[in-house]
């Protein structure tokens, strides 16, 4: 039953990032950087403390307790996801919804998912499982193989994302912006980079242990490293926007009176919440299943599965030929199938 939980807090976390650029769609008259920084400021500085105000009393006494060397990593794995999560939104913006998605996060849940086993192989630490212990073992094999297909289902979509531009090749579907080329370099770099934000959380991770060991609800743990974490996110972003800003010229978007500047505001801050709840209930779903790596698949393949889902309905593939159409739906299956590799896996680790 923990797994089926468990399972449930990763879809609800991987459909609200699935679904968190949705509402980017609705700002009007803003650069990309605006409405980027608005909803950053939500998803990396406003929304992760309130949460750990709600669920961890006594948090920033936590954070004020912990070793400089673990808010270090933490902060520094942030720093490096924030690059990744730069190259998304562009990711996303040159390749579309779904095949953005796929592909960045499809490279990030494999990262995410084996890095830190093969790194607790290198340096043991009591009660983390190495990627040894994932070979040695069925339930491991089928977490592996999930891996494994997932990445397969990555490169059918990616393939699909080829023919897509064949079919289109002057006007994709309305997105004057798609270009395979420019967004599967970005999305490569995105990929690799956003990996990091689970070596962030295994860094902060004494963090967790001591707002555990202090009473509170493991459902909730991960919620004090996310502070740390999205602290390095945030510098990164507004560093890199207030360059674009100015570069752009686009510091009068804020105050521009021929936008619609609350809706643009509501939308912005609206995205950046909906980006933040992906981990509140990723953080849930890995502490009822007790397996970073297989948390990571989980959180990740359901995101993609969304994402596509939206750009059906963006009609992201209208005007495709059947082979095309055929190939991303058989991405988007085989992505189905790592899931319920993954979800065995976890169930036959449970017993």
């Amino acid at each position: 039953m923990q797994v089926i939980i468990g399972v449930i807090y990763h879809f609800i976390g991987g459909f609200a990032s699935g679904s968190f650029y949705m509402p980017f769609k609705k700002v009007k008259k803003w650069a990309w950087e605006s409405y980027w920084i608005i909803g950053g400021l939500f998803s990396w500085l406003i929304v992760p403390p309130l949460a750990a105000w709600l669920t961890i009393p006594g948090f920033a006494d936590i954070i004020s307790a912990t070793p400089s060397s673990v808010l270090g990593w933490t902060y520094l794995m942030g720093i490096l996801w924030g690059i990744g999560g730069l190259t998304y939104g562009l990711g996303v913006r040159y390749l579309g919804m779904s095949l953005g998605n796929t592909v960045i996060l499809g490279l990030t849940s494999v990262c995410g998912a084996l890095l830190p086993s093969i790194y607790y192989n290198l340096s043991p630490h009591p009660g983390k499982i190495t990627f040894t212990d994932m070979l040695g073992s069925t339930w491991g094999r089928f977490v592996l193989a999930g891996v494994l297909v997932c990445l397969i289902g990555i490169i059918i979509c990616g393939r699909a994302g080829i023919l897509k531009e064949k079919d289109n090749p002057v006007k994709d579907a309305g997105e004057k912006e798609f270009s395979i080329g420019k967004g599967l370099i970005v999305a490569v770099i995105s990929g690799l980079l956003s990996a990091c934000f689970n070596y962030g959380i295994e860094a902060g991770t004494p963090m967790a242990e001591m707002a555990v060991s202090r009473g509170i609800n493991p459902l909730f743990q991960n919620n004090v490293i996310y502070v740390v974490l999205l602290w390095g996110g945030l510098s990164t972003n507004l560093i890199w926007c207030i360059i674009l800003n100015a570069r752009n010229k686009t510091f009068g978007d804020y105050t521009d009176k021929e936008a619609p500047l609350l809706k643009n505001y509501i939308f912005s801050a609206l995205a950046g919440t909906t980006w933040f709840l992906q981990f509140f209930f990723y953080g849930m779903g890995e502490s009822k299943l007790g397996n970073g790596a297989s948390s990571w698949i989980l959180h990740m393949a359901f995101i993609i599965l969304v994402a596509n889902v939206w750009g059906l309905v963006l009609k992201e593939w209208t005007g495709v030929n059947k082979k095309t159409r055929t190939t991303i739906t058989l991405g988007i299956l085989t992505i189905l199938v790592s899931i319920l590799l993954v979800g065995y896996g976890n169930k036959l680790a449970a017993g």
